[in-house]
């Protein structure tokens, strides 16, 4: 069976664990906490990133966009999450990118960092002011795709795609952590609820990690 090397707390692993499980391939979870720098994992993936995904055939395939990719082509028959033309490939790919690029780093790895990482390097206490950037950022961001979502029912075409999937991956972690907005922003809520009611969600509601107790509504579909 193929495995897929993840962290609940990594965005983009639980990005790849939707889009298997929209797909309905089957895959063994593997928890890799990737500061520990294993050999056998740095064997898999040099980098030392997550998500890594090992094929039962023995491929490795790391970094996020390229196992999305890897999995779109490879299992044509399976559900597509790239649907469309060229100008809707072209709307997903930038979605991605600014999710990768801009959300990651402004407000996620932030709030990821102060809140969990710190602890597990022993750097000290949360810094208040880099959540109030990161909270600010956030703001900022979700206001962004609330424009989107003003113009059809998913980010970037008249179908769910895996741009939504990601979001949703970036926004379930937040809202793990505790830092999610939702009355502020109905339109994103109201997407939200969509997918967080998908089998492929289900699991990640479930999720837990060592010094973190997820709000209430976390797991609670009617939020």
């Amino acid at each position: 069976m193929r495995q897929l090397y993840h962290l609940p707390i990594c965005p983009h692993s639980r990005l790849a664990r939707l889009v298997l499980a929209e797909k309905n391939l089957d895959f063994k979870l593997i928890t890799e906490k990737y500061w520990q720098e294993r050999p056998d994992f740095i064997a898999l993936n040099p980098a030392g990133t997550l998500p890594v995904l090992v094929e039962s055939s023995g491929l490795v395939v790391s970094e996020v966009y390229p196992l999305i990719e890897y999995l779109e082509e490879t299992y044509p028959s399976h559900t597509k999450l790239i649907t469309g033309g060229p100008a809707v490939h072209v709307e997903v790919r930038k979605i991605i990118a600014w999710l990768r690029e801009k959300f990651n780093q402004e407000v996620t790895q932030i709030l990821l960092y102060e809140r969990v990482l710190k602890r597990f390097y022993r750097e000290g206490w949360a810094d208040s002011k880099e959540l109030r950037r990161a909270t600010t950022n956030l703001n900022h961001h979700l206001t962004y795709f609330t424009y989107f979502l003003q113009e059809r029912d998913w980010l970037a075409s008249p179908y769910l795609s895996v741009a939504d999937l990601y979001l949703a991956a970036h926004l379930s972690l937040i809202d793990f952590l505790g830092y999610m907005p939702w009355g502020k922003f109905q339109l994103i809520k109201n997407w939200y609820a969509c997918i967080k009611s998908r089998p492929s969600f289900r699991p990640l509601l479930a999720d837990h990690f060592s010094g973190i107790t997820p709000p209430t509504n976390y797991s609670n579909l009617d939020f």
